[in-house]
């Protein structure tokens, strides 16, 4: 079973077995929902951790999460810190438009230039703002870093590993 990275659990909120959440997902309203069933890898010793969601509200800039059968804080001061994930059958529903990705189907394809030039492979995503920012591991070089926009990214093909690129003036 593959798992996917939704989030982290930075803390407890309050006695009543809340914890808080920053999300790293794009699909916020269906990864955290009541009902679904989330894992968090501890920190500690890389244990997984099956966690049903029964309470969900936003605070500030997290997510407050509730479980079933952690009814106080006792019960969760355990899974601090430690990153949520889904398993695959929940990406099997989500609908993602055209030129929409997964981060984990992008990181790692190789990155051309439209001419041909080879640049490296994409080693993160970084999502500062208005758009992602792929960064692009080059081998004797520092990073390259590509903003997420049409006017850079030309193509992408998962089937052939590649990303086709159009360096703009100031990039490299």
């Amino acid at each position: 079973m593959e798992y996917y990275k939704i989030g982290k659990i930075v803390n407890t909120q309050g006695i009543r077995g809340e914890v808080r959440v920053v999300s790293i997902t794009d699909f916020e309203a269906e990864r955290f929902k009541k009902g679904n069933t989330v894992y968090a890898k501890l920190a500690k010793d890389n244990s997984m951790h099956s966690l049903t969601i029964d309470g969900v509200r936003k605070h500030k800039n997290f997510i407050i999460l509730h479980f079933v059968d952690h009814p106080n804080i006792n019960d969760v001061e355990f899974l601090k810190p430690s990153d949520l994930f889904v398993d695959e059958t929940a990406l099997a529903n989500d609908d993602l438009e055209e030129g929409e990705y997964y981060y984990h189907d992008i990181i790692g394809l190789d990155v051309v230039t439209v001419d041909g030039e080879e640049l490296g492979a994409i080693k993160e995503i970084l999502a500062p703002g208005a758009n992602d920012v792929w960064v692009v591991n080059r081998p004797g070089q520092s990073d390259l870093l590509l903003p997420k926009i049409d006017q850079v990214i030309k193509k992408v093909d998962l089937a052939n590993h590649l990303v086709t690129v159009e360096l703009m003036e100031g990039l490299d």
